[in-house]
Order: C-alpha cells, then sequence, then structure tokens
C-alpha cells in the first residue's frame, strides 16, 4: 500500500513540474506576516541565453490581512557592469468588494504580475524589489504591509 501510494504521488509531482515548461527561474522570498516598507527583498539570476526572448514576473502571496485594493512597488533591475534600471509599478491586487485576486484554494492568494516582456537579457542580473504602498493623502509610506507573505519573480520562455 505504501509503495503504491508513493509511485502516484511520484507521478503527480513529475506531471506538475512537466507541465511548467516555459519556467526559467521562479524563486520566492518570505516576508512574514508583513512586509516592511525598508525590507528589499533581492533575486541573482541565473545567466539566459541573450538570444532568446523572456517574459519577467513579479509574483506576490497575499492572504485576507492584506486591506488595500491595489500595491505599488519599486523593482530595479541591475546589470553586471552596476547599470541599474529602476521601475515604480502598481497593480491591482483586490475586486471591488475586497477579496483578492490571484490563484488559490484558500485565503493565500498568488498573484502572478507582468514586469517585462519580450526582453532580451544579456550576463547576470540582480533584481531588488521594494514596496512603495501610501494611504491616500497621507505622505509617509505604510510602514509594515500586513498581508503579503512572499514576494516571488518568476522568468519564462516565449515560445
Amino acid at each position: 500500500m505504501g509503495i503504491k501510494n508513493s509511485c502516484v504521488l511520484f507521478a503527480i509531482v513529475v506531471l506538475l513540474v512537466a507541465c511548467d515548461k516555459k519556467r526559467v527561474f521562479d524563486e520566492y522570498q518570505s516576508v512574514g506576516s508583513g512586509w516592511n516598507k525598508d525590507s528589499i527583498v533581492s533575486f541573482t539570476l541565473p545567466e539566459l541565453d541573450s538570444t532568446k526572448r523572456y517574459n519577467l514576473f513579479v509574483n506576490l502571496r497575499a492572504n485576507d490581512d492584506y486591506k488595500f485594493n491595489n500595491i505599488f512597488l519599486i523593482v530595479a533591475m541591475e546589470q553586471k557592469n552596476g547599470f541599474t534600471k529602476v521601475d515604480t509599478l502598481e497593480y491591482q491586487m483586490a475586486n471591488p468588494d475586497g477579496s483578492l485576486l490571484g490563484d488559490g484554494f484558500s485565503d493565500l492568494k498568488e498573484s502572478k504580475l507582468f514586469y517585462k516582456e519580450k526582453v532580451i537579457c544579456k550576463g547576470q542580473l540582480k533584481v531588488y524589489i521594494k514596496q512603495a504602498l501610501r494611504e491616500n493623502d497621507k505622505v509617509p509610506g505604510v510602514s509594515v504591509l500586513d498581508g503579503i507573505t512572499d514576494v516571488g519573480f518568476r522568468i519564462e520562455t516565449i515560445d
């Protein structure tokens, strides 16, 4: 009985991994139960084939403690020579009724947010992600963004 269950579980895992053929890089870092405004999440990306184009994504995991409709992120991509391109991005995180967008069966939702499309990546790159959410009519940022539990970065090949 144990061997049969193990074989079935192994087959399911192999199928799930095989179905994600576009994935080149997919990594998450935990930020605990909330994302501090001074916390920068960083990823060192693998060297990619400079003859191919890729789609880049920021992935966020959020739970019902996230009380905002949107999120602002500052994403910096640093090349090996030190040249850094910085983008300020806004993404919708919830429906008008307050329910979180994203995939998931429980109160934890995973959002796959487009960062860049059809880019060519040359050399070793590092990505830095910081939250920059502010409440309406307030200058200081939200010091701890409750409900965001993990921040990820994903690279996919283009067919």
